[in-house]
């Protein structure tokens, strides 16, 4: 399978790399280096191709010189979830006698082109791709005993006892205000993290570039809760992907913009307060677990802007976001049950 989309991406094709692993035994996955920690471990992967398609391995001598080591492999079948020339065309020069792609993707390059469901959730699009009937499947991650020691040994270095989804300890909300589409961002995480701190610990957890976003949230905080029990932590950037991953099964919830920790809140069944600002949930992203809340403006004329959300309002307001307030994000985690106390 050559998936090199975005890491949310990644994670939503897990479902359908583990119908081929049934069909066909454990798959090899060329993906970006960023996304192959989230692959890497699963039962349903044999081996991981990093294709760094914007760095090292960039342009054509790049695309070329992986085709030649795929063509090497002579595998029997390439499927394409990424609907992009340069993934149809990677598999054809690798020389891949059965190339299993989308009909709205680059058809002439496959030998097989199959509907894409538009009406569906994305992961019940990818499985279209192996032709498989979907059940409500959810994404997969699986985190090794190092990233779990790693995790707790974080948690509790800086006050947070790790209770919550992981058991035996007090609950912890986590965060995650970030997100690589500027549009995406709810810009009142740190009024909410002031509200929150009252009842819980909170985790920030996110990339690198998210860093001074988690340390607002720490700074509005100041340490503690309202009753000074509570703590705030920033993880951006401190801790893997997989490690974020176990952070938020830990969590009694996770509150998130459109981005991947949405998806991999899912795959470890952590009750998920999403943030849909310029996107909508009937692309085929959002939470589909039955403690899930969706958060968006409804009757807003100029949603959705664009696929992905652009990096600053097309109209200057932003009010797919700056309209949503503390109060609608405070009620819907209060749906998910996350903060009630369990005698």
């Amino acid at each position: 399978m050559i998936q090199t989309a975005f890491l949310g991406d990644v994670v939503l094709t897990t479902p359908l790399l583990e119908v081929l692993a049934r069909r066909h035994g454990a798959v090899d996955v060329v993906t970006t280096p960023a996304a192959a920690p989230l692959v890497e471990t699963l039962p349903a992967v044999r081996r991981v191709v990093p294709y760094d398609k914007h760095g090292n391995d960039r342009g054509l001598p790049g695309l070329f010189a992986l085709a030649r080591r795929l063509r090497a492999e002579r595998y029997d079948v390439a499927y394409l979830p990424h609907r992009s020339l340069r993934t149809a065309a990677l598999a054809w020069l690798a020389r891949i006698p059965a190339r299993v792609g989308y009909r709205d993707g680059w058809p002439l390059l496959y030998t097989e082109a199959r509907a894409r469901p538009r009406a569906a959730h994305e992961i019940d699009r990818l499985l279209a791709l192996a032709a498989a009937e979907p059940r409500g499947e959810r994404p997969s991650l699986c985190v090794t005993a190092e990233d779990r020691a790693t995790t707790e040994a974080f948690l509790r270095e800086h006050g947070i006892v790790a209770g919550g989804g992981g058991g035996g300890g007090e609950p912890f909300v986590a965060l995650a205000p970030g997100s690589i589409w500027g549009t995406k961002r709810w810009p009142h995480y740190r009024e909410l993290s002031q509200r929150l701190a009252a009842r819980a610990g909170l985790v920030v957890v996110g990339g690198p570039e998210d860093a001074g976003l988690g340390d607002e949230i720490v700074r509005a905080v100041g340490g503690g809760g309202g009753r000074g029990r509570w703590s705030a932590v920033n993880g951006c950037g401190r801790l893997t992907l997989r490690q974020s991953a176990e952070v938020i099964r830990r969590a009694v919830a996770l509150v998130t913009n459109d981005s991947a920790p949405l998806h991999f809140a899912q795959a470890v069944g952590t009750p998920t307060v999403a943030i849909f600002g310029p996107t909508v949930p009937a692309f085929g992203f959002g939470p589909r677990g039955p403690r899930d809340r969706v958060i968006e403006c409804s009757g807003l004329a100029c949603r959705p802007c664009s696929p992905h959300g652009p990096e600053t309002c097309p109209l200057g307001h932003h009010l797919c976001m700056t309209s949503l307030t503390v109060d609608q994000v405070l009620r819907a985690i209060e749906e998910t049950g996350a903060l009630h106390r369990r005698d």
